[in-house]
């Protein structure tokens, strides 16, 4: 930075951009942000509801603060990322060092240290033989070499016609045009189709939602969903269908854990029509259910396993897809290559981030507790269980969603426009007035999703639950 540069930030008035303007003017006219409801932002004359963007200018540990010194705590992690908690100098420090002594570097027939430290690192944790590691940028990346490496290894081992996917019902894996096709939530891919051709959906482990008979009993609704994927195989041909995406635990509709038996088997059916288990970790890993890898925590062996969010806890962004020796055997003679790849794939930056937080993990056994503290955790939002809108609390480790409901005994649910007015026309406004940082989701019925820092223990769950139960109560008034 300049002189000049360093004088005007200086003297540049609270709260503006370098040209000078405020902040949520500038965001309002010029920032595209994600997944967003521009009108919410655009001024009332013109048709927008005339809301000031939020703007969060800090984090320090489990909370974060926003342009006008509110603090909020971050029941999200940000987005299921910040998994060591905000403000750690040491990421910051790794980050600045690798920056001066490689500041970027491809993978592309090239190798730099941090890449090849943190590949080992990922291997050794990772179940089985999942020994090779292939980085992308973030998540979406990884179940897209995910879906292009199955499609490569059946045609170089004999099988071409194998290039299906399946995947579950409302689940999300990502937004590039393979992993959307993926993807299973309908606004998030209309607009964009028509999508990459083969991917087949089948239901989700929802067990609030299971058919009638089988609510009472869990390993029974688990053998019936993974059934469906054997189903959907034989309709839609082995020969044709090259792997099945799962994630751990289901995010989208509000935390999905699998049914006892479940993951045992859809190990079964994969091995019986050869058909790769692909594990979508890019929430679930990293100590967000306790272990490194959830299919470690459910038992489970992947031929793949896709990651990224919490590998450096959001401080640089990174992700990877880990496969077996098996799937990388071909790629071992002559002259045969993935061609594929990302410029930022392994960045020299973001791979120096994340072994300095996977350090934190093991100095403070992150891990360990997390599997200590989430029996707690549950425990304090089944309190919520009490409240007349609330239907059911689900998930495992530090990963839950809570779903609400017009009628507890009947378990019927909001229509489309009563969950737009108790989800965007209170909930999340509400939640976030009254301090907490959270999800309020309507990909499915309406559910509200917490995922906190892991660092987290029984003083903030019960803070989370208390600011729950006065917004949730307050909810029913404005129905």
């Amino acid at each position: 930075m300049s002189t000049t540069e360093t004088s005007n930030t200086a003297n540049r008035p609270s709260g503006t951009t370098p040209a000078g303007t405020a902040y949520a003017e500038a965001a309002r006219d010029h920032l595209w942000m994600h997944f967003t409801r521009q009108s919410t932002y655009e001024p009332k004359d013109s048709g927008g509801a005339g809301a000031s963007v939020p703007i969060i200018v800090k984090g320090e540990g489990a909370y974060i603060w926003d342009d006008k010194g509110r603090k909020y705590l971050d029941a999200l992690a940000g987005l299921f990322v910040v998994q060591v908690g905000h403000g750690r100098e040491e990421l910051a420090e790794a980050a600045a060092k690798q920056a001066r002594e490689l500041a970027f570097f491809p993978l592309w027939s090239y190798a730099h240290p941090r890449a090849i430290e943190l590949a080992e690192r990922l291997a050794a944790d990772a179940p089985g033989d999942l020994n090779r590691v292939f980085f992308t940028t973030g998540g979406g990346e990884a179940v897209e070499s995910a879906w292009k490496l199955a499609k490569q290894y059946f045609k170089l081992t004999g099988k071409p016609g194998k290039y299906k996917v399946i995947s579950r019902n409302i689940a999300y894996h990502g937004t590039p045009h393979g992993a959307l096709s993926i993807t299973s939530i309908p606004f998030a891919k209309e607009p964009f189709e028509p999508l990459v051709p083969g991917a087949v959906k089948v239901p989700n482990t929802n067990l609030y939602r299971a058919p009638e008979h089988l609510r009472e009993d869990p390993e029974a609704f688990g053998r019936y969903a993974a059934d469906r994927i054997a189903e959907a195989i034989e309709f839609e041909g082995p020969d044709t269908v090259a792997a099945v995406f799962l994630e751990p635990v289901q995010n989208s509709g509000g935390c999905f854990p699998p049914p006892p038996g479940y993951f045992a088997r859809v190990r079964e059916i994969c091995d019986e029509y050869d058909v790769l288990l692909v594990s979508d970790e890019v929430i679930c890993s990293f100590g967000r259910i306790g272990s490194m890898f959830a299919s470690t925590d459910f038992g489970y062996q992947p031929d793949i396993i896709t990651v990224a969010k919490g590998m450096t806890s959001g401080y640089s962004p990174i992700g990877a897809m880990i496969a077996s020796d098996r799937l990388f055997e071909p790629f071992k003679h002559g002259h045969t290559m993935f061609p594929h790849g990302y410029t930022f794939g392994g960045h020299p930056v973001s791979a120096a981030v994340a072994m300095a937080n996977l350090d934190i993990f093991e100095r403070e056994g992150l891990n360990q507790h997390v599997k200590d503290n989430a029996p707690g955790f549950r425990a304090t939002l089944n309190k919520l269980l009490d409240l007349p809108l609330v239907g059911d609390v689900r998930g495992e480790g530090y990963f839950y969603g809570i779903e609400l409901v017009k009628d507890k005994t009947t378990r019927e649910t909001f229509d489309d426009d009563e969950s737009e007015r108790l989800l965007r026309g209170f909930l999340s406004k509400a939640l976030f007035d009254a301090g907490l940082y959270c999800r309020a989701d309507d990909r499915g019925d309406p559910v509200i999703q917490l995922a906190p820092p892991l660092i987290i223990g029984q003083p903030e769950f019960d803070d989370i639950e208390q600011r729950l139960r006065s917004v949730l109560t307050e909810a029913e008034n404005h129905l």
